[in-house]
């Protein structure tokens, strides 16, 4: 029987794990059978965590996934539920680039001379793109069918650059506005009469900004000043309920998404990481890039569990892959 036991025992662990010589001791303990039962749990526990930590590892392991084809204004990423990713400023500023699954660019659209894009999003059909404009002070919108470029909304109120933007189910955009020059910063709304309506001004170098899943939600970094904040979304296009989410000690941000549970991913520009706050504001994982300025990212892929990252000191995309999917919109 014990002779048995060990072959058991054998077969299940094998010599790889060195286990051999513990059983065999085990084996001259004769009162204390029910030891082999703990072995044998102890093992198969041992090799179920190793396998786990193995795909987690693989999981956030970050790789440049294209070449150095962009501009040092890389940005936007948004992922269409055709395949493809959408970069601005593809070989040339004003651009905008669409990359394959294999990482191949190519032009998609050029803007209208004097646009440049920055944050790009989806309508929730998928058939129309909005590009914050910085340079012309414009969200433009973009046909997905036959690429037709029109002005979507303008205007020169107040406003320093409509840089990253955020949409919520309803097709509502949020669009943040940092002047750089004094580290300041402000934030807009366009609903559906168009137009730009200021819904706070005089905040920290607005950069940011994403809706939760369930659209209750507003979250807004401020790049230089290291802080998240979170908004109640009221039903008539206004914010409230103002809170800090986060402060980090350390790097600036841009932009973020959100994952299908909430999870707040943030590209921290200049350390070279992207962080994963909870819906409470906790720091629950830093994520280590290739680059070390990442300037926004998306979620994509097949599954919805490929992180798209792009990177203003590489002018390339990195991609990993993650646990949770992205949030639908």
């Amino acid at each position: 029987m014990k002779n048995e036991r060990l072959r058991v025992v054998f077969m299940l662990f094998g010599e790889k794990n060195n286990s051999i010589h513990n059983v065999s001791l085990l084996l001259s303990m004769r009162k204390w059978t029910g030891i082999y039962c703990v072995v044998f749990v102890a093992g198969l526990v041992f090799s179920c965590s190793s396998t786990e930590n193995t795909k987690e590892e693989a999981l956030y392991e970050s790789k440049e996934w294209t070449s150095d084809v962009f501009t040092e204004g890389i940005e936007g990423p948004a992922y269409h539920s055709s395949g493809f990713l959408y970069v601005v400023n593809f070989q040339k500023e004003g651009t905008i680039g669409k990359v394959d699954s294999a990482g191949n660019v190519s032009v998609f659209v050029t803007l209208p001379e004097g646009s440049i894009g920055n944050g790009i999003r989806f309508s929730k059909d998928q058939k129309t793109m909005f590009v914050a404009d910085y340079l012309g002070h414009n969200i433009i919108k973009v046909n997905m069918d036959d690429q037709a470029v029109e002005i979507y909304a303008h205007t020169d109120s107040l406003i320093n650059q409509p840089n990253d933007i955020a949409i919520d189910a309803s097709g509502n955009i949020f669009a943040s506005d940092p002047n750089w020059a004094d580290s300041t910063g402000n934030l807009w709304y366009i609903g559906a009469n168009r137009k730009f309506k200021l819904l706070e001004s005089n905040m920290g170098t607005t950069n940011g900004v994403e809706v939760s899943p369930d659209n209750s939600i507003l979250y807004v970094n401020e790049s230089i000043q290291r802080k998240v904040w979170a908004y109640d979304i009221n039903n008539n296009g206004t914010i409230s309920n103002k809170r800090l989410l986060h402060e980090f000690e350390d790097f600036g941000m841009d932009g973020m998404r959100c994952d299908a549970k909430g999870n707040l991913y943030i590209a921290r520009y200049g350390k070279g990481e992207v962080a994963v706050l909870s819906p409470e504001g906790k720091l629950i994982k830093s994520v280590q890039l290739n680059g070390q300025r990442p300037t926004n990212v998306a979620f994509g892929g097949k599954d919805n569990k490929t992180l798209f990252v792009t990177l203003q000191d590489t002018r390339k995309i990195e991609k990993l892959e993650v646990a949770i999917e992205g949030a639908k919109r």
